[in-house]
């Protein structure tokens, strides 16, 4: 290998693990995260096995016959020699002895049963206390207990007396484990949220209005600063840019303080008796607004520098040729302009469309998805399910399915645009040069 290929590899080497680090990694781990069902019910580490009370809901919602789960959530007695060590050690050896001769291997139901077994006893305890005392010696339950291995929990249910077939084993081990497995299911949970469609919707609303906003008035920006004095465009362009580079909770403040009942808006309508109100969240039509003004505001920021650099890249004879044959300003616009700024506004179309599918930190900021769940968009339900769900359970994997989801519709999204301008069109040699 040259050594001029030793010193490219080089230099691309910290490009390349930022992409493995940033992009390559986390698509993988969301991959991989979304066909599990790992939430902070299951940990993100092994789990075990545990029968309580929410475990055994569980297995009744599973299809478990309702008698096997009366009989797992039962504390039955077995007079066993673990029980009539611990009894020895309590009431003296005497009683042990004679619960051990007349008594080992028998299995009662309820702790009454054996306290009136061992009142028959001549060695038994003589305070009714000391025999609720000694009748919890020989307690068996699977309540409450965690196994590390699903063999563990099988051999307890055993021992405790309770028979189970394969099929209600396998059951049992797949329903009450604690730990995370992997699965598919994620993707039919997602079809069965009943606002799943609604948020679907307000996605490509979301994606459509802003998409246009910002590509429009990008634009219109860059068009019109290109017929400006050079002066009076640059100081124009550097003021369209200051969104872009204030903090997003910066920029989002000063929309809210636009907004609030006691805001900017509120205040001026009061002048004609209109009441204050919170012009943002009153109502869903509101919020939209809003919502579309501030992304596209900051897209057309974008939009603005990258079409004036390509509407500067035109060559000036065409347009200088264009008015010594009479064209209008609209008229360079439609035939001069816009037939060659198909690739640029290919890139911020496909660039800002994967954008708007996968961001909602301005959406967070200003609505968080209200007035109730009218602004909610596919990304923003994503971080909610994962990461700041109001029922408590963050729910990793199906968060994780739902990004992914947005990783596909990206992908299909792109390859649209690509029909849709003509990439090989685009990117082919010059006619004079094939």
């Amino acid at each position: 290998m040259r050594r001029a290929h030793l010193l490219g590899l080089g230099f691309l080497s910290p490009a390349l693990a930022i992409i493995l680090m940033l992009f390559l990694i986390p698509v993988l781990l969301t991959v991989m995260f979304s066909f599990t069902n790992m939430s902070t019910a299951t940990g993100i580490s092994g789990g075990a096995y545990e029968i309580n009370a929410a475990s055994l809901r569980k297995l009744a919602d599973a299809g478990a016959q309702e008698s096997f789960v009366e009989t797992l959530g039962k504390e039955s007695f077995v007079v066993d020699d673990a029980g009539i060590t611990a009894a020895a050690a309590a009431y003296g050896e005497q009683f042990a002895n004679e619960v051990g001769s007349q008594m080992l291997g028998e299995r009662f139901s309820s702790r009454r049963d054996l306290e009136r077994a061992f009142r028959k006893l001549k060695s038994r305890p003589r305070s009714t206390r000391d025999i609720k005392k000694a009748a919890n010696l020989f307690k068996r339950s699977v309540l409450n207990i965690r196994f590390e291995t699903a063999g563990g929990l099988v051999g307890a249910v055993t021992d405790n007396g309770i028979e189970m077939t394969p099929d209600q084993q396998e059951l049992l081990t797949k329903t009450i484990y604690t730990g995370w497995t992997w699965t598919s299911d994620n993707f039919a949970l997602m079809a069965q949220i009943p606002y799943v469609w609604r948020v679907a919707g307000n996605t490509v609303l979301y994606v459509v209005l802003t998409l246009a906003a910002s590509v429009g008035l990008g634009l219109f920006l860059a068009i019109t600063t290109f017929y400006l004095p050079s002066s009076s465009a640059t100081s124009f362009r550097a003021i369209w840019f200051l969104p872009r580079i204030l903090p997003n909770v910066i920029f989002v403040l000063m929309w809210k303080w636009l907004a609030w009942d006691t805001g900017f808006l509120s205040s001026l309508f009061a002048n004609f008796g209109v009441p204050p109100r919170n012009w943002m969240l009153d109502t869903g039509v509101n919020a939209w607004v809003f919502i579309v003004l501030i992304n596209g505001i900051v897209g057309a920021s974008l939009g603005m520098i990258l079409f004036g650099s390509a509407i500067k890249s035109i060559p000036q004879s065409m347009l200088h040729a264009s008015e010594v044959d009479g064209a209008s300003r609209w008229q360079q616009i439609c035939y001069i302009i816009l037939p060659q700024l198909r690739w640029p506004i290919m890139f911020i179309c496909a660039y800002s469309t994967l954008s708007l599918l996968t961001s909602f930190e301005y959406i967070l900021l200003s609505t968080d998805g209200g007035p109730g769940g009218a602004t909610e968009v596919w990304s923003l339900m994503a971080f909610h399910t994962a990461l700041d769900n109001y029922a408590g359970n963050l729910q990793y994997g199906l968060g994780a399915a739902m990004a992914l989801m947005l990783v596909i519709v990206g992908i299909l999204a792109s390859l649209v645009y690509l029909r849709i301008f003509n990439f090989n069109d685009l990117v082919a040699k010059p006619r004079i040069e094939q």
